[in-house]
């Protein structure tokens, strides 16, 4: 009798850690780790488009912590509310953030370029998806432009600082790319037919 209730025992505790490992496991998995090995989290934010909808994302400071923490400032002060997608080229990516809406404007800031030819590991890929900063050709010239992956992109990889990724709303890139009518093989949008960011706000 003192053996079957032993090994009940032993068989509750088995189930117990196994349950706790793996709740332990779902919240590590969620949670961000900063190099100090305290759990922050992501923050969230939500960009709306005029009569295409809304998406959601996660940036990772983790990873590009200069190019967050200035996207976060430009958010938080509503710049990119009202602002449009000026270049978009299917099966590739949407451009927008520009206050000109021409592709040569910007915020008063520029930030170092945190990808791989800049000297900054980056580990965000360029897949389907996925936020990442607009530069010229100089390294450290990205303001306020952005981009988001309509597909994957690998040669993009360690050239742009990709920043976070898409956790809903990618039919809203999909629509975009599928409707917009472009003016060239660069994607080029007449001011009319750009579509309007409506607010770009932190919702985490």
């Amino acid at each position: 009798m003192k053996k079957v209730f032993s090994l009940v025992l032993s068989i509750l505790l088995i189930i117990t850690i196994v349950a706790c490992g793996k709740k332990d496991a779902e919240v590590v998995s969620s949670v961000a780790q900063s190099d100090e090995g305290v759990k922050v989290n992501n923050p969230k934010i939500e960009i709306s488009v005029k009569d295409y909808g809304k998406m959601q994302f996660e940036l990772e400071p983790s990873v590009a912590p200069i190019t967050v923490e200035n996207f976060l400032k430009l958010t938080n002060e509503g710049f990119y509310n009202g602002l449009t997608f000026h270049r978009i080229i299917s099966g590739f990516m949407i451009q927008g953030g520009d206050p000109l809406g021409t592709g040569y404007g910007g915020s008063d800031n520029t930030i170092k370029g945190e990808f791989e030819s800049n000297g900054v590991h980056n580990t965000i890929k360029h897949n389907r998806g996925v936020i990442s900063m607009a530069r010229s050709m100089s390294p450290d010239s990205a303001s306020s432009q952005f981009f988001i992956m309509h597909q994957d992109s690998p040669h993009l990889d360690g050239e742009y600082a990709a920043f976070g990724h898409i956790l809903s709303g990618i039919e809203v890139v999909d629509k975009i790319c599928s409707e917009t009518k472009v003016q060239d093989g660069n994607g080029s949008v007449a001011k009319i037919d750009q579509p309007v960011i409506e607010y770009i706000k932190v919702i985490e």
